[in-house]
């Protein structure tokens, strides 16, 4: 049986993901590109993944720097996950970010948190890479995340976040105790 690739991706569409921009920084400035498809691998050690396309232009750069920062989008930075998804243009400019302490990697401004990650290791799957990494440092701030679902940005829903607020708050209050 021959999975029909537009319904492939029709079905995988309705599994909802955050959206981060991987960045780096190489010889010629900073790089970066959009990628919905990271997840945490490993608490101990801490270890994330990433799956870019193998047709990606910016993939190849941030692989050679050996390192990145996987920035989580804010509900309000879709413009932001667009721009980062075009090849051939200047992504950076106009933009205010900083370089993150362990690798130098951009952080962008408002993200709604990040990880500053070493590239552990890369495996050919299909027309893309699924790429393991390092977490070194990371770094939060308050907010709700950008969601790709069915082929578009979304947002999570404020009426059933308040729950999960409190219950996130009272989990902050004790991580801050110890």
């Amino acid at each position: 049986m021959t999975l029909e690739p537009e319904l492939y991706k029709f079905a995988i569409g309705h599994f909802a993901s955050g959206v981060v921009i991987v960045t780096s920084v190489t010889s010629d400035g900073p790089v970066g590109m959009t990628c919905q498809s990271f997840f945490s691998v490993s608490l101990d050690p801490p270890m994330v993944a990433l799956s870019p396309s193998r047709a990606s232009k910016s993939w190849p750069r941030i692989r050679r720097c050996g390192h990145f920062c996987a920035n989580i989008l804010a509900e309000d930075q879709h413009p932001l996950a667009a721009t980062f998804s075009i090849s051939g243009i200047d992504k950076f400019s106009h933009l205010a970010w900083s370089g993150s302490r362990a690798t130098g990697s951009p952080i962008l401004e408002g993200v709604l948190g990040w990880a500053d990650c070493t590239i552990a290791s890369v495996a050919e799957a299909g027309d893309h890479y699924i790429v393991t990494a390092r977490v070194v440092d990371v770094g939060v701030s308050d907010g709700r995340p950008l969601i790709y679902y069915r082929s578009r940005y979304s947002h999570v829903s404020r009426e059933r976040d308040s729950v999960a607020s409190r219950r996130r708050a009272r989990q902050d209050r004790r991580l801050r105790l110890r």
